[in-house]
């Protein structure tokens, strides 16, 4: 029987292992989501092993009784693994999120006595209760959750919406292909939710390897990179530098200078609107990447970064350059762009140095 079943679930048992070993090598994500998602590969192969001994007792026609368990077991452990995922993915959510799952395994597990969501025959044949479609419609809610919840925190760009979108496929393909192809899927679905998964997890390491791990702002590497796709559509850039960062770090210390950096960076996102992309390129040297946004949503962006940094107790200078046509190069508008800024950081300290006598 072991035999058998990992001669039917070997690819799901390679997919599982090698998901195992970069989870083991990463340095980009917390530890804590780390264990979260060793747990969703147990969970995954624990289901395996569970349609696997279901499907073995069909096909032998003997042990009614156990079937019903593993069978209630099957149906309520899809929504404890999205519920899983949606717990992985996003910090914020507490383990509520598992409590649609958890009221779905009591009915599952009752329905073994009642017949209310699944029975098996006299005939040994599969039958569907008056709630047959209980399970699919939880399965279904989470599913357009954690689509909701994904293509809410991405920057809405076709590199972060493909894998959202395949995730969605694989999902909304378990949701349908049981009623078309009947059990011959579900020896299949267990390897279909491993590739999503391991799909999503790769896009998702090569995205926090754009990522500046201080501010969560997008990093030197992806600027170099996103400049150099479709550069026509480019048509400002904004360079901005933080004023007396080392005073920060000589005087109070360098995590009182992490803390400013990334206060800058939280200002500068909430500035951001559609076209509009932040990096962090240097220690306290960022730039905005600004597509198909005319020269007035430029001023508009500097006037809005310049209001919110205000509030804070920290400061910075902005240089912005524009153009209309492709008569300017990439290089031509980062030069402007840091002409105007330190030209702003000169007034700064010139206006700061004034202050200082006064006082």
């Amino acid at each position: 029987m072991v035999a058998n079943y990992f001669l039917e679930n070997w690819a799901l048992v390679l997919i599982l292992l090698a998901f195992t070993a970069t989870l083991k090598t990463t340095v980009f994500l917390e530890r804590k989501t780390i264990l979260r998602m060793y747990a969703l590969i147990v969970l995954v192969f624990l289901l395996s092993i569970i349609v696997y001994v279901e499907f073995l007792l069909a096909d032998l026609g003997s042990g009614r009784k156990l079937r019903l368990v593993l069978m209630a077991i099957r149906y309520s452990a899809t929504p404890f693994i999205i519920a899983q995922i949606i717990y992985t993915l996003v910090k914020r959510f507490r383990r509520f999120i598992f409590v649609p799952a958890l009221i779905l395994a009591a009915i599952d597990f009752v329905s073994i006595f009642t017949g209310i969501v699944f029975s098996i025959a006299g005939d040994n044949t599969f039958r569907r209760g008056p709630l047959g479609i209980l399970p699919f419609a939880v399965v279904g809610l989470y599913c357009v959750f954690l689509v909701y919840i994904l293509l809410k925190r991405s920057n809405k760009k076709s590199v972060e919406i493909i894998p959202v979108a395949f995730l969605c496929f694989a999902f909304l393909t378990g949701l349908i292909l049981p009623f078309v192809f009947g059990k011959a899927y579900s020896h299949i679905f267990c390897t279909i939710i491993a590739v999503a998964l391991f799909v999503y997890y790769v896009f998702l390491i090569l995205q926090l390897t754009k990522v500046d791990s201080l501010t969560g702002l997008l990093n030197r590497q992806a600027f170099y990179a996103d400049i150099r796709s479709a550069p026509e559509d480019i048509t400002a850039l904004l360079s901005l530098d933080m004023n007396g960062l080392k005073t920060i770090n000589d005087t109070v210390g360098h995590s009182a200078g992490d803390e400013a950096l990334i206060t800058l960076a939280v200002c500068f996102s909430r500035a951001l609107k559609r076209g509009q992309s932040g990096y962090r390129v240097g220690g306290d040297e960022f730039i905005i990447v600004c597509r198909k946004t005319s020269q007035s949503e430029v001023l508009q962006l500097a006037e809005r970064i310049r209001n919110t940094v205000a509030e804070t107790k920290y400061r910075c200078s902005i240089g912005h350059s524009y153009r209309s046509d492709r008569t300017k190069s990439i290089d031509e508008l980062f030069r402007e762009a840091d002409e105007m800024m330190y030209a702003d950081k000169a007034r700064y300290y010139a206006e700061s140095e004034r202050d200082r006598r006064r006082r």
